[in-house]
């Protein structure tokens, strides 16, 4: 992939559930190389927007295209195997198991080989070295072994991380790996996204503002479902709209 150019693109996207419109006719482009936050307040559409460009929700208009290819009729997991990885709200690792272990059942769905069910996973070399080399990039290099449970909160944001890492994705959107953290854990985060966003295209999902002021490349702004705003940080934060609809009034 090319820095700088679009690696997923979505154009005049709508969902509707009924007569409730979630999003409407929005438009957004995921460069590699940058940080594109998404911001709005709850209910403005921002998750129903995330599933949409992953395929777990369908579209009921506009297009998706992934790598320069419309995938709009793709369910997720092919878009995930195309390239495209997500992380949740919620966390979704594997308590029980270890960190390798977590970033290993990752991997399988990258290297998949069906005609060796009767061998164990752990003897899979490829998946195991690319679980190593996520956990390593997440900054979880040196508690492979440790059980996912016990880590502590901002190390697990991390395990999301480095499990979307081993399916080697070109796009990664991330729904507010935020959430919960305390100063040092975002800080660390957000020295963790920086550091990804070189061979990435990143869509960042996050209500705080501070941080999202601090890294981010791009900046669009939901409210009831419309695009309301879109551009460069200092543009979007001295826009009317904007500081009406979600800063709180004018600066």
């Amino acid at each position: 992939m090319n820095k700088d150019r679009a690696v997923l693109r979505g154009r005049n996207l709508t969902r509707r559930w009924g007569g409730v419109v979630a999003i409407d006719d929005v438009s957004i482009d995921l460069v590699q190389g940058e940080i594109h936050a998404l911001i709005g307040t709850n209910g403005a559409g921002k998750s129903t927007l995330v599933n949409v460009l992953s395929g777990e929700v369908p579209a009921s208009s506009g297009t998706v295209e992934l790598e320069g290819q419309d995938v709009t009729r793709w369910p997720q997991p092919r878009r995930a195997r195309a390239g495209l990885g997500r992380s949740y709200q919620r966390t979704t690792i594997f308590a029980p198991f270890s960190v390798l272990e977590n970033c290993r059942l990752a991997a399988q769905a990258r290297f998949q080989h069906p005609w060796r069910w009767m061998s164990p996973a752990s003897a899979c070399g490829e998946s195991g070295d690319a679980a190593r080399s996520a956990a390593s990039r997440a900054g979880l290099g040196h508690v492979l072994d440790r059980e996912a449970g016990r880590l502590s909160h901002g190390e697990k944001r991390q395990l999301e991380i480095a499990m979307c890492l081993a399916t080697d994705p070109g796009v990664l959107l991330l729904d507010e790996p935020l959430a919960g953290m305390g100063a040092e854990e975002t800080a660390r985060m957000l020295e963790l996204l920086a550091s990804l966003a070189e061979g990435h295209a990143i869509l960042l999902v996050e209500h705080d503002m501070d941080a999202v002021f601090r890294i981010a490349g791009r900046i669009t702004v939901l409210a009831d479902g419309v695009a309301i705003a879109s551009g460069a940080p200092a543009d979007v934060r001295d826009n009317p709209a904007v500081q009406t609809a979600y800063l709180g009034g004018a600066r």
